[in-house]
């Protein structure tokens, strides 16, 4: 049953992936002032916005461990940041394909860029630590405790717009501004494309537990055959 629920979502996701692609690349027109290069944000906003929810249940998930010792709760922190950093990755990456042709650069040390890579860096670091502890108690306590203070990385990113003066464009959704200065119809198609990643990191997510539990089960045993030895 598990798994049809695993593979609905996943066509679910597929499909409805699909279907944004063909109204983003051949329905939507070009923007005004960026022409077609615009359409990158219809995956760089959600990626965000998509690794940012994936941090927060992280952080969520390790402050449920902290409270309880229950170890589903470190499963579901480590399984999720795993999934939302291909998202923050999807940002980063979209966002420098639109600097080179918007601002004729690659890559600039703008507060938003760097500050959206550092919290990527963060949470690699964070998988990379749960690697380098062998002992489980040890390595859910001090994760669950970089998870809560790494997601001030995603607050300082979502703001920093508000707080130095940057090169990337402000806020344009209506959420944000209260009035918006997209066309509503891509605004609506903004959503569409997060909704779609969603379904996306929710099924990774799923798998990933599994996963992980899978392994916890493993690391388990492999410590009870080596107390008998």
């Amino acid at each position: 049953m598990r798994e049809k629920l695993l593979y609905g979502l996943g066509l679910a996701a597929i499909l409805y992936l699909v279907r944004n692609l063909y109204v983003i690349f051949l329905v939507l027109p070009d923007e005004m002032a960026q022409g077609a290069i615009y359409r990158v944000f219809y995956f760089h906003l959600p990626g965000y916005f998509t690794a940012a929810l994936c941090y927060l249940l992280a952080g969520i998930f390790s402050a449920m461990y902290l409270i309880t010792r229950k170890w589903k709760w470190d499963s579901l922190a480590a399984a999720i940041t795993e999934v939302g950093l291909p998202f923050a990755a999807m940002n980063l990456i979209t966002g420098m394909i639109w600097g080179r042709i918007i601002w004729g650069i690659w890559w600039t040390w703008d507060p938003r860029l760097t500050s959206a890579l550092i919290s990527a860096l963060i949470y690699a670091g964070y998988l990379m630590l749960r690697q380098a502890i062998p002992d489980p108690t040890e390595r859910a306590k001090n994760s669950a405790v970089m998870a809560i203070f790494a997601f001030a990385s995603v607050i300082f990113t979502y703001k920093s717009n508000e707080w130095f003066r940057t090169q990337h464009p402000g806020p344009v959704l209506s959420i944000r501004t209260g009035g918006g200065t997209i066309d509503p119809q891509m605004e609506w198609m903004l959503a569409h494309n997060l909704f779609a990643l969603l379904l996306l990191a929710g099924l990774l997510l799923a798998i990933r537990w599994r996963q992980e539990e899978r392994q916890r089960e493993i690391e388990s045993l492999r410590r009870e055959a080596l107390s008998f030895s």
